[in-house]
């Protein structure tokens, strides 16, 4: 593989010690260049930064500042998204999902992101929809934000959520989960967030059974 030569320009850089991993830098930065890596922001790509700041501002913590060294030379992404018909070959625009917002990795979602509030908010696990084959018809126009209480971090699920209802109108909470066991988790996770946020909405849990039916708790 050919190395990339690498120029001298403008490019962030994220302070550990003061990120809190609230993700708002993440929401903000519109070439997809910063990750929430161990509960931290993280550049996971420098090609992906233009080094213009848009993330600076919404840092609550000042964590994030701009430096000039050396980096890979910046290469903005497609904003074209596509999909192939693998039945006729034809490229067309990828069709929207359904719900209203993106990202959907709980890690990434901005607790303060105008597109929660007057929103149903719908908390569901990482392989739910993979299962449910009518879990986007069903959850259309709702928020919806995924993770998984075995393999991330509950305590920053818990009070990124609690962020999102306590900040925001949110009008109800969903929990989507699988039966498995470990996957009861998120609903206790949710609950324990809702109830730290101070806010009385309507809590429903459904189940998705591994056969891909749907049930209410």
């Amino acid at each position: 593989m050919r190395a990339v030569k690498k120029v001298v320009r403008k490019i962030v850089r994220i302070d550990p010690e003061k990120c809190d991993g609230c993700g708002a830098c993440v929401s903000a930065c519109p070439e997809g260049a910063l990750q929430i890596v161990n509960g931290k922001a993280t550049l996971v790509k420098e090609s992906l930064c233009d080094g213009l700041g848009a993330c600076i501002k919404e840092c609550p913590k000042g964590a994030i500042v701009i430096e000039e060294r050396e980096a890979e030379p910046f290469e903005p992404p497609s904003h074209h998204a596509l999909q192939v018909d693998v039945r006729t070959s034809k490229v067309e625009p990828r069709a929207k999902s359904g719900i209203a917002n993106w990202p959907v990795k709980l890690e990434l979602v901005n607790p303060r992101a105008p597109f929660l509030s007057g929103r149903e908010l719908v908390v569901s696990a990482d392989c739910a929809p993979f299962v449910y084959r009518d879990f986007i018809p069903n959850f259309a126009g709702k928020v919806v934000v995924s993770g998984c209480p075995i393999f991330g971090d509950k305590a920053l699920y818990r009070d990124k959520l609690m962020g999102m209802i306590k900040h925001n109108d949110v009008r109800s909470l969903k929990v989507v989960r699988m039966e498995v066991p470990c996957c009861s988790e998120l609903a206790k996770i949710a609950r324990e967030a809702l109830e730290r946020s101070g806010k009385e909405i309507n809590l429903e849990e459904f189940i998705i059974t591994i056969d891909g039916n749907i049930k209410a708790v």
